[in-house]
């Protein structure tokens, strides 16, 4: 009952703020799908839901986004804007500069949508360790958040944020009141695997942490369904510009670093690792080297609580 008047609550104040067209970003994360129901169901027609291929999305997102919102009866218009991003981000490998570029090209794509659309308003997921971590409050930044403080000033859309002041815990919550096919996905960062690959954005670099991510994920899902452990909350790769010796055969190599990362949360403020068997990270280290042989020769195991670590490493 009271999720369901949260719901009404949200739909009624979309309804009081929205009075024209609206575009919606639609990652297909639990945040972005919750958005476009609720904003779908108070103003209909007005909604425009857009998904931004960056070329950073995981394996088959794109598809797998586009099935889900069709199933909703919700239509959805798919970008593919992976080469601007690509050219914007060429040699950029500070974490805070990523964000905020990947937040001006978003904003930007969307600027290039609104023309078609004559969209006036700009839905977003936004939840509140959003700004929180982005500086909100009065509070220090811990990293921005592209659709917080990686958004720039000169935005010809006025924005509207119906989950800002929402956790994650109790996004889920609204999720599975609304049937959403997303409800207990893990969470994805905004910027993608941008934020995943550390320093430079190569295609071929992304394409190997895109790899190493989905053998994370189907492992440590097979694991859990096999009972061998707990699925974690959040579970991934990251792809580290750490570069080691190796052996290839009878040949020395030098190869990148893989990081797996996998934690227990409630709403994503604070975590704990997740003690994975190590029977299953044996079996993950030995898939992904073998999957990107001469590329990556190493994968370790990140034991960090959160805090003093943050989830994502960028």
């Amino acid at each position: 009952m009271q999720t369901q008047m949260l719901i009404d609550e949200a739909i009624e104040e979309l309804q009081s703020k929205i009075d024209d067209t609206a575009i919606i970003a639609c990652s297909g994360g639990i945040d972005s799908s919750v958005a476009a129901v609720l904003a779908h169901r108070a103003v209909g027609s007005l909604l425009h839901c857009v998904y931004v291929d960056t070329g950073f999305m995981r394996k088959n997102e794109s598809a797998e986004v586009s099935e889900m919102f069709q199933e909703m009866g919700i239509n959805l218009k798919v970008v593919d804007a992976s080469e601007r991003f690509f050219q914007e981000l060429d040699g950029i490998t500070d974490p805070e500069e990523k964000r905020k570029i990947i937040g001006e090209q978003f904003i930007r794509v969307f600027e290039d949508e609104k023309k078609l659309c004559g969209a006036k308003f700009l839905v977003q997921g936004t939840i509140a360790p959003d700004w929180i971590e982005s500086g909100g409050g009065e509070r220090d930044v811990i990293k921005s958040h592209h659709n917080v403080g990686g958004l720039p000033d000169d935005v010809e859309l006025d924005i509207v944020e119906p989950l800002r002041e929402f956790y994650k815990d109790e996004v889920r919550s609204i999720a599975r009141e609304l049937k959403i096919k997303s409800s207990e996905r893990q969470p994805f960062p905004g910027p993608g695997l941008a934020v995943r690959v550390l320093g430079d954005l190569t295609k071929e670099r992304v394409e190997a942490c895109r790899e190493a991510c989905s053998i994370v994920e189907m492992r440590l899902q097979d694991a859990a369904s096999e009972g061998k452990c707990d699925l974690p909350w959040q579970y991934f790769a990251a792809l580290l510009p750490v570069r080691s010796v190796g052996v290839h055969g009878d040949a020395r190599v030098h190869g990148e670093t893989v990081v797996v990362r996998a934690v227990t949360s409630l709403d994503g403020m604070s975590a704990k690792y997740s003690p994975i068997p190590h029977d299953v990270l044996s079996s993950i280290s030995t898939e992904i080297t073998n999957a990107l042989k001469g590329q990556v020769n190493r994968v370790v195991y990140d034991i960090t609580h959160k805090p003093p670590g943050t989830i994502e490493w960028e």
